[in-house]
């Protein structure tokens, strides 16, 4: 079974979290992407995140959310997705960028809108009572 490592950004405001679609993507991802060889967790965030929003995160407000696997969206059966997840503050303002069409604000009414991976961590911040 393969397992496609990706480091991921959860950023919550008022009960909703933040998304993005990738252009020629068909589902909202959550920010992040998978590392390059030898980076640790907290540079991959860093430089995914400045990638795909503009915006710098800040390392010391860096804390580890949680990690889920799912069938990874638009692979064959058995090709898993483990999202390692971060919260953290950032600097600047947030702007779709690189392969990012659009950014947007999700609840849990917008499960379906969502990878597998995705809807395992929205129900997560459910039950958290995290996430409207």
């Amino acid at each position: 079974m393969k397992e496609i490592d990706k480091i991921a950004y959860i950023q919550l405001v008022d009960g909703k979290i933040l998304s993005t679609r990738s252009k020629g993507k068909d589902k909202y991802y959550i920010p992040g992407g998978k590392r390059e060889q030898g980076e640790t967790d907290e540079q991959t965030l860093i430089r995914e995140i400045k990638e795909e929003l503009m915006v710098d995160i800040i390392p010391s407000t860096i804390k580890y959310m949680g990690t889920f696997k799912a069938q990874a969206h638009g692979h064959q059966t058995g090709i898993i997705v483990k999202m390692t997840c971060y919260e953290a503050d950032y600097e600047g303002a947030l702007k779709a960028n690189s392969e990012i069409a659009e950014i947007k604000w999700l609840n849990l009414k917008d499960i379906d809108e969502v990878s597998f991976v995705d809807q395992k961590i929205f129900n997560y911040l459910e039950q958290e009572d995290r996430l409207e």
